[in-house]
């Protein structure tokens, strides 16, 4: 059983994670909660609800946008669009609130407003990331991402993909250790999009498995993502059945957790794979 602040989890069965991005420029839902500029706790609040209904286990909030080309914003500006939406989730509904930062003092803010979880795509590598989270005494999940989003897809390269996502993983691991960090509140995502081409994306998937040999459980974000644009042609929003499908393959491979824009379908691929593999042996 995973610990993620107040709230129990079991990972022995694949976990579903709904997307809500409180940012006017993320490449799928950007800009759709908010109002006047600023963000609209209420329509925030509807979306986390309705993903809670259709099966979500965890909400994902995140108020800088990571997006190939994405702009920076202030850490004030990035507390100003997640707290109140945290805050309001913690309070409303049943569902573990994890944070979508790299700031050590947005980890500290939402640990105090009752977040379960933190999602780094730095892997704590910001000042003072880790001690924030130990401080906090939270689950993260650490990503793989080479450079930094506003030109990570310039031109990435690797001698072996899989194997310098597994080796990084492994130091960033060992980091947090060091630091204090309990092994068994780690999560780890190989970073599908960020900083590799389509080959390298292919690639990783079809070695996802060997990154279990880290000891920690597998959170993986590929839904509606543009390698899906190179390999069906399909536009952003057509990329359903492409999404379903990767998120099937990473069960296969022992994936956890599914980071998601479309919750109640990939539930139910998630059932469907548990109900099969579980007869399986």
């Amino acid at each position: 059983m995973f610990i993620f602040g107040n709230k129990q989890c079991d990972l022995n069965t694949p976990r579903v994670m709904g997307v809500l991005n409180m940012t006017p420029d993320s490449f799928f839902d950007g800009g759709s909660y908010f109002s006047g500029g600023k963000p609209a706790i209420d329509l925030a609040l509807k979306q986390a609800a309705l993903m809670v209904k259709e099966g979500a286990d965890f909400i994902d909030v995140g108020g800088e946008s990571t997006r190939p080309g994405a702009v920076a914003v202030s850490e004030q500006e990035e507390m100003n669009r997640v707290l109140p939406v945290v805050e309001a989730i913690v309070r409303r509904l049943d569902v573990v609130v994890s944070v979508d930062t790299s700031s050590a003092a947005v980890i500290s803010e939402v640990a105090k407003l009752g977040a379960g979880l933190i999602n780094d795509v730095r892997a704590l590598q910001r000042p003072g990331a880790i001690e924030s989270v130990v401080a906090s005494d939270l689950p993260v999940s650490l990503m793989h991402m080479q450079g930094e989003p506003p030109t990570m897809q310039a031109q990435p390269s690797y001698l072996s993909v899989v194997d310098e996502v597994v080796g990084f993983l492994r130091h960033r691991i060992a980091c947090c250790v060091d630091k204090g960090m309990d092994k068994t509140k780690i999560i780890v995502d190989p970073g599908f999009g960020f900083g590799k081409t389509l080959e390298h994306n292919l690639q990783l998937m079809a070695a996802l498995e060997k990154l279990n040999d880290l000891g920690c459980p597998l959170l993986i974000g590929v839904s509606r993502k543009s390698m899906l644009q190179h390999i069906t042609g399909r536009s952003v929003e057509q990329r359903l059945a492409g999404s379903l499908a990767l998120a099937t393959i990473a069960a296969i491979k022992g994936a956890k957790i599914f980071r998601v824009h479309d919750v109640k379908e990939t539930v139910d691929v998630l059932k469907t794979y548990a109900a099969v593999y579980s007869n399986v042996g």
